[in-house]
């Protein structure tokens, strides 16, 4: 610093910027010497996917289920509100590669292999 210049106060965003820093550092130390997770910690695991849910829905059926009985069960055991549509284009490409769905009758859909 030069002789004569001042030098300028700092402004409070400078000040929150710091705070900031220092504070997320003492966080990572403290994480660290409990052994915790590095960086951020975990959020929710990853929810089922629409096709996911229809797997587990077929999986406790006895047989094939309607698409309507499908749609029905997804909100009641999983709280999940399926399009119908969408949930008919994707059965339908999953029956369509022969090894997921098969349609046994309109809009009604069985697992094509159980597990035992």
């Amino acid at each position: 610093m030069a002789a004569n210049s001042t030098p300028h106060p700092i402004t409070r965003d400078e000040l929150l910027d710091i705070l900031q820093s220092t504070t997320q550092a003492q966080l990572r130390a403290l994480r660290l010497a409990r052994g915790g997770p590095r960086g951020r910690p975990k959020g929710p695991a990853k929810a089922k996917s629409n096709i996911d849910i229809v797997t587990d829905i077929l999986l406790k059926a006895d047989g094939p289920l309607h698409l309507d009985e499908i749609v029905r069960q997804a909100h009641q055991l999983h709280h999940r509100c399926l399009r119908r549509e969408s949930l008919v284009s994707a059965l339908t490409k999953k029956v369509l590669d022969h090894h997921t769905f098969r349609r046994t009758a309109p809009n009604t859909f069985e697992l094509l292999n159980r597990p035992s």
